[in-house]
């Protein structure tokens, strides 16, 4: 009796559940053992799997992290998410940063992400792979929220809205990495009052 093979749909379900369990597992315990202790090995076994399967998407445990990240960020379309446009721009970004902030200072993410941090430092692919698939299209939907602002004239019409997006954007991710200072819901209140100051018109 010949074996009926599992139709394309049914695989690719298969598939999807595969990866998902992979990058669950891979963030999992990037907090548990730390990304040192972190093994293709470990994952698998976690997950659920064989290292080929791990190994036939990922060519490395950062490259796995990088994934689970991604997966964490994307919204139901598989897309991140847009940003908050009630009309008030300044209470729009402080409810982003206050929820970035919250996101940095959770012990879950905290030690992962760093080590990713300092993974896209070192690897130039991996630095590509976080520019094309993550921190671009991240990028954009920041500069859409800042472009209905200005259209609203909310900000300046000649504005650099690449240069804005650093600058309400850039202290919170920089004092973060740096450890320069707290993260906390008053600074990043300051940063965007001292941001919005600088980029509204001029009197």
């Amino acid at each position: 009796m010949m074996t009926q093979r599992p139709s394309p749909a049914s695989a690719a379900r298969r598939s999807e559940a595969s990866r998902r369990a992979i990058l669950t597992a891979a963030f999992e315990l990037a907090q548990e053992v730390g990304y040192a202790k972190l093994s293709i090995e470990g994952i698998a076994a976690r997950a659920g799997v064989g290292k080929q399967t791990i190994y036939r998407w990922w060519p490395s445990k950062g490259a796995v992290l990088f994934d689970a990240f991604l997966m964490l960020s994307e919204g139901e379309d598989g897309q991140p998410a847009a940003l908050p446009d009630t009309g008030d721009l300044q209470a729009d970004l402080t409810t982003v940063l206050r929820a970035t902030v919250a996101e940095l200072n959770d012990p879950r993410y905290d030690a992962p992400m760093r080590a990713l941090a300092t993974e896209i430092a070192h690897d130039p692919k991996l630095a590509a792979d976080y520019a094309e698939r993550l921190d671009r299209p991240l990028r954009q939907i920041k500069l859409e929220r800042l472009r209905s602002a200005q259209r609203a004239g909310q900000l300046a019409e000649d504005l650099d809205l690449d240069v804005a997006v650093d600058m309400v954007w850039g202290p919170v991710l920089n004092r973060w990495l740096q450890r320069s200072g707290p993260l906390t819901i008053e600074y990043v209140d300051s940063v965007v009052t001292t941001a919005l100051n600088g980029l509204r018109h001029r009197p």
